[in-house]
């Protein structure tokens, strides 16, 4: 399956590369905005993979031992808001590749 994943993204690039050498793409504004989505978009997967395995980690503890849920909030919620903060940031770099 991975295979079939990195052969597909191979093939959507290939128009890119072949337009990429005589520079015929244009004056490459739309790299940047390509740019700019790339990094919201990785940034927005990764994050919410991220985010889905911490709240699976924190309500199987829940789970199993029901009075560990009031410590184990604002250590959930830190974790949670860290990594918020890294899609914060992943905005701020996309504006200033914009920009």
């Amino acid at each position: 399956m991975k295979k079939i994943n990195l052969a597909l993204l191979a093939s959507a690039m290939t128009p890119a590369l072949a337009f990429a050498q005589d520079g015929s793409v244009g004056d490459g504004i739309g790299s940047k905005f390509l740019a700019a989505g790339l990094c919201m978009g990785g940034a927005a997967a990764v994050i919410g993979f991220s985010q889905s395995r911490a709240a699976v980690a924190a309500l199987e503890g829940i789970g199993r031992n029901p009075a560990s849920a009031k410590p184990s909030f604002v250590p959930l919620i830190l974790s949670l808001a860290l990594m918020e903060a890294l899609a914060l940031f992943a905005f701020l770099v996309a504006n200033k590749i914009i920009g």
